[in-house]
């Protein structure tokens, strides 16, 4: 299962969960201002920046605001 990292006010993280949810994808998903652990994953995968949404797959790659098809993609190829 991929985990999300999101914000509550975060645009592109509504649609990508919107996205995943009619795709089917399962998901986890962890908000970076309620967890200070997230939030340092996300910046020290994003050159420092809190950036979201940002995908971490079960094999450790990560995604920064991918598309639905970037994500299908990976997770058929993990299969």
């Amino acid at each position: 299962m991929l985990t999300m990292y999101s914000t509550s006010w975060c645009g592109y993280c509504r649609r990508l969960k919107r996205q995943l949810d009619d795709a089917g994808v399962a998901y986890e998903v962890i908000d970076i201002e309620s967890d200070p652990t997230a939030e340092q994953l996300v910046r020290d995968a994003n050159n420092g920046n809190a950036t979201v949404p940002t995908v971490v797959f079960p094999d450790g790659t990560v995604m920064t605001n991918p598309s639905l098809r970037q994500v299908t993609e990976k997770v058929t190829s993990a299969a």
